[in-house]
C-alpha cells in the first residue's frame, strides 16, 4: 500500500490478510490463493504489509477493551491516512471487527467477506470455475463460521461459490443460523479447554463426517438427521469429500477433528478460495 500511495494511486480495495493469513502456514495456502484469484481477474488490490496489526478481535472476546481499542485506533489511523475505502478480508473475525465494531471508532470503511466477493465475480462472469480441477461428482458439506453467519446473516454467498463447482453439496443439519460453532470462537481459541465429555470441534467434526457418509445413525446420535445423500457402501472409497469453511479459525479446528478421527486419507478441509483457485487452475 505504502509503493502505491508514493505513486499517487490509489488501490479498488484493500486486502486485509489478517494474523491467521500471514502467520499460520495452512492459512497462508488461503492467501495466495486468493490473490492469485485477484490477479487473474485483474482486481487493483493492495495490502498493508508490515503496517497490518491484529484488528483487536481476540483481546475484545477475551475481555481485554483497553487493548482492543489501541489495537483498533492504530489501524484505523493507518486505514484513514491511506483513504481506504473499501476492504475484503479472508476472515469473518477481522470483517465483523471492522465492519461493526470500528465505526464507533471513527473508521467507516465498505467491507466485504471474501466468500461476498468471490460471488460477485462468479455473477460477474470473471470466475467460471473451468480450466482446472474438477469436483463434478465430489462430495462437499459447508461449515458455517459464526461471525460469517450468526453475526452478519451471510449464509447463501458462501453457498453460491460453492455451487458452481457442479458437486454435490451437502447440508450438516446444524447450519445456518441453527450451525454448531467450530469451537474456536469468542477468544476459546486461546485458552484451554473446559470441563466436559467432548470437544466442540469433534462433535462438530464427527456431524460433518457423517453428512458426507451419509451415516444416519451417527446423525441421529449427535442430533442431526438424514444428509439426504444415500449411505456409501462399506469400504467404499471416500476419497475426495471436502469439508468447505471461510474462516481461519473453523479452518484449524474442522482440520484438527479430522486428524482425530484418522480421516485425513480421504476427506480434506479447504476454504472456498482454495477450492476455486483449484478449479480455475490457479493453483502454484
Amino acid at each position: 500500500m505504502a509503493d502505491l500511495a508514493a505513486r499517487g494511486e490509489s488501490p479498488e480495495i484493500l486486502f486485509w490478510v489478517g494474523c491467521a493469513g500471514a502467520f499460520d502456514d495452512r492459512y497462508k495456502r488461503v492467501t495466495r490463493a486468493f490473490v492469485r484469484i485477484l490477479e487473474h481477474v485483474g482486481v487493483n488490490y493492495a495490502v498493508l504489509g508490515m503496517e497490518e496489526s491484529c484488528t483487536g478481535d481476540p483481546a475484545k472476546r477475551a475481555g481485554n477493551e483497553f487493548l482492543f481499542q489501541m489495537q483498533a485506533m492504530t489501524n484505523i489511523a493507518t486505514l484513514d491516512g491511506y483513504g481506504i475505502k473499501k476492504v475484503v478480508t479472508a476472515c469473518p473475525h477481522c470483517f465483523n471487527t471492522i465492519k461493526n465494531e470500528y465505526p464507533a471508532l471513527g473508521g467507516e470503511y465498505e467491507v466485504i467477506h471474501h466468500s461476498t466477493f468471490l460471488q460477485q465475480l462468479i455473477n460477474e462472469g470473471k470466475v467460471t470455475a473451468q480450466g482446472g480441477e474438477s469436483f463434478k461428482g465430489r462430495r462437499i458439506t459447508f461449515h458455517d463460521s459464526c461471525y460469517l453467519g450468526r453475526s452478519n446473516n451471510i449464509y447463501e454467498a458462501p453457498r453460491a461459490v460453492l455451487e458452481v463447482l457442479d458437486a454435490d453439496l451437502l447440508e450438516m443439519k446444524r447450519c445456518k443460523t441453527n450451525g454448531l460453532c467450530c469451537g474456536a470462537g469468542g477468544a476459546q481459541m486461546f485458552k484451554d479447554a473446559e470441563p466436559g465429555n467432548k470437544e466442540v470441534n469433534i462433535e462438530r467434526t464427527e456431524e460433518a463426517l457423517a453428512t458426507l457418509d451419509g451415516d444416519a445413525e451417527v446423525l441421529t446420535n449427535l442430533r442431526g438427521v438424514e444428509s439426504g445423500a444415500p449411505a456409501l457402501p462399506a469400504g467404499s472409497d471416500r476419497g475426495g469429500s471436502v469439508i468447505a469453511v471461510a474462516c481461519p479459525f473453523c479452518m484449524t479446528m474442522m482440520a484438527d477433528g479430522v486428524k482425530n478421527k484418522d480421516r485425513e486419507n480421504n476427506v480434506q478441509v479447504f476454504d472456498l478460495a482454495e477450492l476455486i483457485a483449484s478449479a480455475e487452475g490457479l493453483n502454484a
